[in-house]
């Protein structure tokens, strides 16, 4: 089913139940959504020499909450986590919020998700130094997700660890052995000690009762390639794929999702406005970015990683920008050529 039609099916009641409670981003990305290829994202037209023929194509809103645009996305994201490549164990280490905490992070997000990077961040940093196995900091890539797999409100970052680090005095890399990390429990607890001090220095006031024990989960999820492609397809999906979407009875939308601890498909059956909201209440503020490097991951660090890569033995093949495939005529199948872009409608005036 497509979520366009839901969202023009349900949008006056929408914005009736929910329409005080949605915030500009909200309202900004559900526009994108049904607009995206349409004439407010403007088209370019192309014309067919042997046929004569002319077409025109619609531009996409590229938004980060339209899940039409989200496959380019993720395509992009693994050529370039491909190219930062190593040969060892990579770890992906979950860091949550208890919920207590939720109404508190949902009404301030852009300060508050920037602090969930930064505790999380210095958390594996800490616990990298002290290692004695790897006594220096690692470098990691962190992902934020703010929903569950039921589309409710779940503020957690996922972070991709490789298993090693590199000491910058020794120019030495120490290479994590077995498939451990750090354990949890302790990860848990600096974590929380660290958000709820950050809490205490912004001065926000904190619910009654936040809870000692804080969940912090890590697995081994592979190791090479094979694990960046699996974390392409986990971290890099939008919050819902409309294959998913099971049925529209008028009222209700239902749609399914897989369940964490068993891994069987459930179902789930809510009003169809309802259904808008658990969707787009997860777009994120404008300008804050969901994906952030660390360490010799991060985009100024590329001679170190390099270096790493040299000492690793990886070889990685010189990247050639490959041009965009040509768009076959309808008519005769040839090749057609861009003649003019038409700007988009908001632009027109």
């Amino acid at each position: 089913m497509e979520l366009t039609a839901i969202i023009d099916k349900y949008r006056t009641s929408f914005n009736q139940h929910y329409g005080t409670k949605a915030t500009q981003q909200i309202n900004r990305a559900i526009g994108a959504v049904v607009d995206c290829h349409t004439e407010r994202y403007g088209k370019m037209l192309l014309h067919c020499s042997p046929c004569n023929n002319q077409q025109s194509y619609f531009h996409a809103c590229g938004h980060r909450s339209c899940h039409r645009c989200q496959h380019h996305d993720t395509v992009k994201w693994l050529e370039r986590q491909k190219q930062k490549l190593l040969p060892v164990d990579y770890f992906m280490v979950t860091f949550t919020l208890p919920y207590q905490l939720r109404p508190l992070v949902w009404h301030h997000q852009k300060s508050l998700y920037s602090v969930l990077f930064d505790c999380a961040v210095s958390t594996l940093k800490q616990f990298g130094v002290n290692d004695k196995k790897l006594g220096s900091e690692v470098a990691m890539t962190a992902v934020l997700h703010t929903h569950s797999r039921r589309l409710e409100y779940h503020p957690h970052v996922h972070i991709i660890v490789p298993g090693g680090c590199f000491n910058q005095q020794r120019q030495q890399w120490r290479t994590l052995k077995g498939q451990y990390l750090f354990n949890e429990f302790n990860l848990a607890t600096v974590f929380r000690g660290k958000f709820l001090e950050a809490l205490r220095q912004s001065k926000l006031t904190l619910p009654d009762a936040v809870p000692q024990k804080w969940v912090v989960d890590y697995q081994h999820v592979g190791r090479g390639l094979p694990a960046i492609k699996y974390l392409s397809r986990y971290l890099y999906r939008g919050v819902i794929s409309e294959k998913n979407i099971i049925s529209d009875d008028g009222t209700n939308v239902t749609f399914r999702y897989r369940e964490s601890q068993s891994g069987d498909w459930e179902t789930r059956c809510v009003k169809g406005e309802y259904f808008i909201w658990l969707v787009f209440q997860h777009a994120l503020p404008k300008g804050f970015r969901r994906v952030r490097d660390y360490g010799f991951l991060h985009g100024n660090a590329k001679i170190t990683l390099r270096r790493v890569q040299l000492l690793l033995k990886v070889f990685l093949p010189t990247l050639i920008k490959a041009k965009s495939p040509a768009l076959a005529c309808k008519h005769c199948g040839k090749p057609m050529a861009i003649i003019a872009f038409i700007p988009p409608s908001w632009r027109a005036g």
